[in-house]
């Protein structure tokens, strides 16, 4: 290499031309180039990592929630949780919850402190009947609610089942979250005693205690986002399993009720068991039931016949019409003896409910009730 390198000096150009190349020398810690490596799956994907911003220190419920949703969807299930409030990191992130002090879903934010921000379900899809302020967690069931329930659930977009689950899972786990965070009570004055093991409380509990040496809440976090999602895929499995069947079965003995008894205000359920009133008080507005609907009709555990009155709403004691009170707390023989219905069981006290041997004997004991009952039945007595 020396040789080489004085011949250079010593003959000049003409001699450099017919010598091969000098290697290049680089000082050490230089601009040396770096062999190219291959970009192997691990480095793609966390280039394109996607990352869900929220804010730091202590959590809530709204925000564990609304990150658990997030990553239900294929784009965020393997997104990075960042949590921070340094404004420079947030820009970063691909969507921001509950934190950030702006709403623009066209740009993924999805916070809720801000002075500017009152927006409800109702407020932002017209047609929804919730009037509650949103928090992070309602803000992203709001935009996000619909594709993630067709993801879990494996069903098209179009599918009804989505549609009704939607609303429910809002109304009945949700809109609670929503309010508690925004500190809306359930009630005027003061309440007769604490509720404190509701989830937004059990996730307030995963947070460190304020002498607690450690005040890290990054394992917490990922325990609230647990807990939340347990339960929310439990509701919605629920939901899904048992109360949407009950709803099919409730609207189809709504459909067939003409076929019962020309009056429609008698159904009858394929199947017992079914938790049915909730069910029948929307349906029958959703369908437009101009006869409110008087009796139910379905089987017990021993296979004999019951006909229950159909209370005047769902918190009360009170009937749309209840069975003739000259039944009431008779049984048995004597019962049928007294009406002239066979194969009678029971009428309870208080009228509710009776019991017949066979489907016509239970029918018939509504349809006498019916016959003696004035034309304006929906009095509740």
């Amino acid at each position: 290499m020396l040789a080489l390198s004085w011949l250079r000096r010593a003959c000049g150009p003409a001699l450099s031309r017919l010598l091969p190349p000098a290697p290049r020398m680089w000082p050490t810690g230089a601009g040396e180039p770096r062999p190219k490596r291959a970009c192997g799956g691990a480095e793609r994907m966390a280039a394109s990592r996607r990352t869900i911003g929220t804010h730091n220190g202590t959590f809530h419920c709204d925000e564990a929630l609304a990150v658990f949703l997030l990553k239900q969807l294929p784009e965020y299930k393997d997104a990075e949780v960042v949590r921070t409030r340094d404004p420079q990191r947030l820009t970063e992130c691909d969507i921001v919850v509950d934190v950030g002090g702006e709403y623009d879903s066209k740009r993924h934010r999805y916070d809720h402190h801000q002075r500017s921000f009152s927006d409800s379900m109702s407020s932002l899809n017209p047609g929804k009947r919730w009037v509650t302020k949103l928090s992070s967690a309602g803000l992203v069931y709001l935009h996000y609610g619909h594709r993630i329930l067709v993801h879990l659930l494996g069903l098209k977009e179009e599918d009804p089942q989505i549609s009704v689950l939607y609303d429910k899972l809002y109304e009945n786990f949700v809109e609670e979250i929503d309010a508690i965070d925004n500190g809306i009570s359930q009630w005027e004055g003061e309440p007769r005693y604490a509720m404190t093991t509701n989830l937004s409380a059990r996730v307030g509990h995963l947070n460190p205690r304020w002498n607690d040496k450690s005040q890290d809440t990054e394992a917490g976090f990922q325990k609230a986002m647990d807990l939340v999602g347990t339960e929310f895929l439990d509701r919605l499995d629920f939901y899904h399993k048992s109360w949407m069947p009950a709803r099919h079965l409730v609207e189809e003995a709504i459909q067939n009720r003409f076929q019962v008894d020309p009056s429609g205000e008698v159904v009858v359920f394929a199947q017992g068991g079914c938790p049915w009133k909730e069910h029948l008080f929307s349906l029958e507005k959703e369908l437009e039931v101009e006869k409110p609907i008087k009796f139910v009709l379905y089987t017990d555990q021993n296979g004999q016949w019951r006909v229950q009155c159909v209370p005047a709403g769902l918190n009360t004691f009170q009937n749309r019409l209840s069975l003739l009170e000259e039944w009431r707390g008779v049984r048995d023989e004597e019962l049928s003896k007294l009406n002239g219905i066979p194969g009678c069981i029971f009428v309870h006290a208080s009228g509710f409910i009776g019991g017949n041997k066979t489907r016509g004997g239970a029918l018939e004991m509504a349809r006498r009730t019916l016959q003696a009952a004035p034309q304006s039945t929906s009095n509740g007595k």
